[in-house]
């Protein structure tokens, strides 16, 4: 019986200082995960810079999106949902509300935004020479100024170009123009598509067109989606023009290309995008106090 008991202390003391190692060894990993961690982080993470927190209140809820940039690029973008905007396309609105979207969002009698007026503000209908004889004339921001104001083909019609909204003040606080290109992306499919920058409104709002190459619904009544759309604007890479598909495709692929294309997207969207740093003074006052909207 003692024999056993010297056995067994001896046994127990050489166990010891292999348990105190993998403790050891386990502090070490420990204290070495986070380092690991942050090395893992894409440097678009750290490279990207705050341009302002955008305070959506649509729905009765109010939250902050940060509007991001990369350094010094002048493209800025953010996460956003979609809702989805029928204005341009000619069978948009009509006097029965059986068009592609709501009346209701067209404005009301005496501050219409979504269709065209004449002298004493009433909605101009479309002639039987126009696509939609009997629906109102639906506009966009972005117009082909050589036509005429009652020509429906003047504005960007929803239905076939893939375009975005952007807010006013928050265009003229990136530096961008209506008919400048963009990138969106769902998120969720990782479908891309190329766009321009065609009417003014509110923050995640996409054309019908656009909704449907991306894989959205695109009913401007009920579809869209909450959440899980990025946009990539690229400032300064248009003419103020409408475009053909073809155009968009071409020259919002090249802006994207020099902006790094789909390896820096995959850098970029790896990040967390609804995760905003303080804001400067600077940028606080200039988003709490938005310039007026472009008219």
């Amino acid at each position: 019986m003692g024999r056993f008991n010297f056995f067994a202390a001896l046994a127990v003391i050489a166990i010891l200082p292999l348990f105190a190692l993998a403790q050891d060894q386990s502090l070490s990993t420990q204290a070495s995960a986070p380092a690991s961690a942050q090395a893992a982080t894409p440097k678009s993470c750290a490279a990207r810079s705050l341009l302002l927190n955008f305070e959506d209140d649509r729905d009765q809820q109010v939250r902050e999106v940060p509007i991001w940039r990369l350094g010094h690029q002048s493209a800025f973008f953010f996460s956003a949902g979609m809702t989805i905007d029928a204005d341009g396309s000619p069978d948009a609105y009509n006097p029965y509300n059986t068009g592609r979207d709501d009346i209701a969002n067209a404005g009301e009698p005496g501050h219409w935004d979504g269709i065209i007026v004449d002298i004493d503000g009433n909605p101009v209908i479309q002639g039987e020479g126009d696509p939609f004889p009997g629906f109102y004339i639906s506009c966009t921001s972005l117009s082909d100024r050589t036509k005429s104001r009652d020509d429906p083909t003047r504005y960007v019609d929803a239905s076939t170009i893939p375009y975005v909204v952007l807010p006013g003040w928050l265009a003229r606080e990136a530096g961008a123009r209506l008919g400048d290109f963009a990138v969106v992306v769902n998120q969720r499919s990782q479908r891309i598509s190329y766009a321009i920058f065609a009417d003014i409104g509110t923050l995640g709002e996409g054309s019908v067109a656009l909704a449907d190459n991306l894989g959205i619904w695109s009913n401007a009544r009920a579809g869209g989606r909450s959440r899980g759309v990025f946009y990539l604007v690229f400032p300064g890479t248009g003419d103020g023009q409408p475009r053909t598909v073809d155009e968009i495709n071409h020259e919002a692929a090249k802006a994207f290309a020099d902006w790094g294309g789909v390896q820096q997207l995959q850098q970029v969207t790896s990040c967390p995008m609804d995760q905003s740093p303080t804001v400067s003074p600077a940028v606080a006052t200039r988003a709490d106090n938005p310039p007026p909207p472009i008219p």
